[in-house]
């Protein structure tokens, strides 16, 4: 019998310690949501004439974030990140006029510019209820935030940026240089077309790999929707209106980092360090001009999202639990 007692007790004894340490300490919130627990829905607004596709998931009075997405994607970029985040907040991801599943009117009907598309994105967040929100902008995502955050900045409650320029620094490399020539040049069709390589289904790969830490991390599926959109009738013409579009941000800079000092949104930098396009030397200066900034770069490239939404995820919950709140 005295056998059997200590056999019990230290079964018991080790039982205790392995629940212990497989229990997450009290209030400890978790990394990210369980995809499964999440349902994502897509929807469509209504702005003017236009049907703005989004996605959207989380409690209607948890504390909202706006995802806006860059070139040559759509909200499609953030299938992941939504339901990692939709536990706990409100996660709205839209697609713009001419990207993924929104209206798509040719170029001569509708005026594809930064501020055109910031406009319809603004009237957007009050066709959905967003009176407060965290932005996250990546590359496009990122002139047309900046654009809601300076109009609007009692609206903004913290910023995630992702390989989101707002720089001249951002925008000092090779890859720039035939686009600043059509700047330079907006009636030259030899300019237009020479940009025309960039909207190839190799230019729209190499976005999602160039950079990339592990090749294996990177589904096939993002370039391959992405160019099955951009392939449509007319919306090369589209994406040549907004790399020249592109031009009218550098002027809007100084006006951007004014807003940063003097608003002083907490501030995340989760920046693909190996990206071609918005290389780590556009992330360095918002240090300049951010009091509550984390920043981290990180061994990804232009889609960061691919190979590292799982330490995005856990990042921003992280700094939106302390600067935001949660459900």
């Amino acid at each position: 019998m005295p056998a059997r007692r200590n056999f019990l007790r230290v079964a018991l004894t080790l039982c205790v310690t392995l629940a212990g340490a497989a229990a997450p300490a009290v209030g400890a919130e978790p990394a990210a949501a369980k995809a499964a627990d999440v349902e994502v829905r897509y929807k469509t607004a209504k702005v003017g004439d236009l049907d703005i596709f989004y996605r959207e998931a989380g409690p209607q009075d948890a504390p909202a974030i706006l995802l806006l997405h860059g070139f040559p994607t759509s909200s499609q970029m953030f299938r992941n990140l939504i339901p990692a985040l939709g536990d706990k907040y409100r996660v709205i991801a839209p697609d713009y006029p001419g990207y993924g599943h929104s209206s798509m009117p040719s170029h001569e009907k509708f005026k594809y510019t930064f501020d055109n598309l910031a406009n319809v994105i603004d009237e957007f967040t009050a066709q959905v209820g967003l009176t407060k929100y965290a932005l996250y902008v990546q590359d496009y995502g990122a002139p047309i935030g900046y654009r809601l955050a300076s109009k609007h900045p009692e609206r903004i409650s913290a910023i995630v940026v992702q390989n989101g320029n707002a720089y001249e620094e951002g925008i000092d490399n090779d890859f720039w240089k035939p686009v600043k020539e059509y700047w330079a040049a907006p009636e030259s069709k030899e300019k237009r077309d020479a940009l025309r390589a960039l909207l190839t289904y190799d230019a729209t790969k190499w976005q999602y790999t160039e950079g990339a830490k592990d090749l294996e991390l990177v589904s096939p599926d993002g370039a391959a929707e992405d160019q099955f959109l951009l392939d449509r009738p007319g919306n090369d013409e589209i994406q040549l209106d907004m790399f020249l579009s592109y031009g009218s941000n550098p002027p809007l800079y100084p006006g951007w980092q004014e807003y940063f000092r003097k608003h002083q949104p907490p501030m995340l930098i989760a920046w693909g360090k190996n990206d071609k396009i918005f290389p780590a030397a556009g992330a360095e200066p918002y240090k300049r001009d951010l009091k509550t900034l984390e920043f981290h770069l990180l061994d990804a490239g232009h889609f960061a999202l691919e190979t590292n939404g799982d330490e995005i995820a856990a990042l921003m919950r992280e700094f939106l639990g302390k600067h935001v709140g949660s459900k």
